[in-house]
Formats: structure tokens, sequence, C-alpha cells
């Protein structure tokens, strides 16, 4: 039996393949365990405590940590058998293995960004709903970026020429970014400022909806006619943003005309039931509300009403506009009056003597 151990394979000893072979398998097996059992027994654990995070943060490592396990397994068993191509797969393993550590510090980047929403949502819980996603794209792609290089690194590429010909190259680089820095620090403003947050009815210049989404570059808005308009952030923080959302209530301003031949007593009457109707509903802020007989118009007598609303939502404001103006016409017609419309009356001091060219009165019989 020991004749077969002795026996060489590419000028190796078989017995290190089969010490090899084992090495893997049983890699294979305690994966198979830590997949199964172990993972399982920590994330239960880790479920029990008052830290909320560390299940984020174990959910997040035990897929590489997965992987961790079968690459030591082959690394170990490549040691031991010294192939002419060992070389190779030691090089291999080592860019694998940074691979790996790029690919956890992506995945933290979960539970980091997680962390963060908590501590904003402190004092703002729109400011960190909007702002954490951005923040976990940007880590995101700084890891990318740094595990690039490292990789880069692993393989024995020259870093230092890699960021020297990038410093040549960065000038032509930063010229054709101008736009995409000037949008970013438009929404470093924009967050800073905080004119309006997903959700908010805008209008400024020609857009006129709601906010869906805000990123790096840009703002989406659904307007009213369900098309998407992309805003460059850059432009937001010149323009002058007129946010209704924030309304605490809304206002409702217009006059009424009633005909010139409407008594004196019934005109103070129509103010009065005008204002006692907008006392008693239950809709109408009743803070500061007028109704007065204000002006007399070319052909009416106007009475000017203005007053607010509790609610802001376009269809329930629109709809306590409707029952006011019910109420208000139910008002005039009860008190015998009339709506006054665009009209002219023409008075003449004298009699009109009309005659026809030939000298007759057109208005006598021939």
């Amino acid at each position: 039996m020991s004749e077969y151990f002795q026996y060489e394979l590419f000028g190796i000893p078989v017995v290190r393949y089969l010490i090899a072979v084992g090495i893997i398998f049983i890699a294979l097996v305690f994966r198979k365990i830590f997949d199964r059992f172990i993972s399982k027994s920590i994330l239960t654990f880790v479920s029990k405590t008052k830290f909320r995070y560390d299940d984020i943060i174990v959910r997040a490592i035990i897929p590489p940590v997965n992987l961790l396990i079968i690459l030591y397994g082959i690394i170990i068993a490549t040691s031991i058998v010294e192939l002419p191509i060992s070389q190779f797969f030691a090089e291999a393993l080592r860019v694998t293995l940074a691979v790996i550590v790029v690919w956890i510090a992506f995945r933290l980047s979960t539970p980091v960004t997680e962390v963060l929403r908590d501590l904003m949502a402190r004092s703002d819980e729109s400011l960190a709903t909007q702002f954490v996603p951005i923040i976990k794209s940007t880590m995101q792609v700084a890891v990318i970026l740094i595990g690039g290089i490292l990789i880069l690194q692993n393989t024995g590429y020259e870093v230092s020429s890699l960021i020297a010909g990038l410093g040549i190259g960065g000038l032509a680089i930063a010229l054709a970014a101008q736009e995409t820095v000037s949008n970013i620090f438009g929404t470093l403003v924009m967050f800073t400022d905080k004119p309006f947050k997903v959700g908010d009815w805008v209008q400024f210049h020609d857009v006129d909806g709601d906010v869906e989404s805000i990123g790096f570059r840009s703002t989406r808005v659904r307007t009213w006619a369900k098309s998407i308009k992309v805003i460059p952030n850059k432009m937001l923080t010149s323009e002058i943003i007129e946010n209704w959302s924030v309304m605490p209530k809304r206002r409702v301003r217009m006059t009424i005309g009633v005909q010139y031949d409407s008594p004196p007593e019934k005109v103070d009457d129509l103010t009065k039931r005008i204002y006692q109707l907008l006392q008693n509903h239950p809709k109408i802020n009743q803070d500061y509300m007028i109704v007065a007989f204000t002006d007399f118009g070319p052909s009416s007598l106007d009475i000017f009403v203005y007053y607010f609303t509790t609610v802001t939502a376009w269809k329930d404001y629109m709809h306590i506009r409707q029952e006011m103006n019910i109420g208000i016409m139910n008002i005039v017609h009860e008190l015998g009056l009339s709506f006054a419309f665009p009209s002219q009356t023409v008075y003449f001091g004298d009699d009109l003597n009309v005659k026809s060219s030939n000298g007759t009165d057109p208005t006598l019989p021939h």
C-alpha cells in the first residue's frame, strides 16, 4: 500500500494529491455545516438581542464567508501540491480573496447606511428618506473604485502609474464633468435648504406636479398630464419654487356682484349671512375671514369674500368651494336679490327726433 503512496505524478507524491483533495472535501463539508447550522444559530442569537443592526451585519457577511471557507481550502490544498502552475493558482486565489473582501465591504454598506438613516431620522425623517439612498450609492461606488485598485494591485499591476495617468487625464475629465459636479452641488444645497421632498406638489418655471424622486444629478417630477419631467438639480437652486404641499391652509378670494337696484339693508344682510355661513362650516379656518361690501363696480355692487379652508388637497378644496358658492347663491335668492352681469344703461336727456332721408318721420304711417 505504501508503494502506491510513494508513486509520483508530475514529480509530486500521490499522497500530497490525496491530502489536497481531502482538504478541499473538508472545506466543502465545513462550508455546508456553516451554512446549515452555524450561520442559522448565529442569526437566531442576534435576532434576540436588542441591537438591531447586528442582524443586518450578519446577513451581509454570511454569503462572502461561505465562499471564503472554500477559498481557504483551495489555498491550503494548492500550497501542498506544488505543481508548476501552483504559482498561477496562488495569484488567482489572491485576486479572488481581494474580490471577496470588496464584496464584504460592499454588502456592509447596507447596515452602515441603516445606522445613518436612524441617526438622521431623529432630527428629520423626510431628509433621511431622501438623503440616505444617495449616501449608500456613494459608498458603494467608492468601495468599487477602491476595491478595483486593490484587485489591480494584487494582480501585480503598478497602481502608482495608473494614478499618475489619471492625473494627466484628470483635467479633461473635470472639464467634461462640470455639469455633473454642478448638479451634485445643487443636490447638496437642496438637501440643506429642503425646499421640497418626495411626494410634494411643486410649481416653478413651466413645471407643475408631484416630486417622484430626487437623485444625485436630477429630480423627477410627475406632471398633471402624467408625463415625467427630469430637471437638473443645479437649475433648482436658482429657481423660485412654490411648494403647495406645505400650505397649512388654502386661500379663497372672490368678488360677488349684485344688481344696483338692491336695497342697502338687504346688501348688509347679505354680507352678514355670508359671514355666518363661513363661521358655521367645519372646514373653514376661523382665524381670519372677510366679507364686506367694498366697491361700486361698473355694473354691480361688489362684495368681497376672503377666507381659508383647513384642507389643502386640491379635490377637497374644490369641493368646499362648491359648497360655499351654492350656499351664497341660496342666500342671494332668499333675500330676493339678483346677481349682476356686465351691462350698460343709456339715458337720453332730450326726446329723439329721428327722420328719414326724405325729411319724413319713419315712425309715422305713410
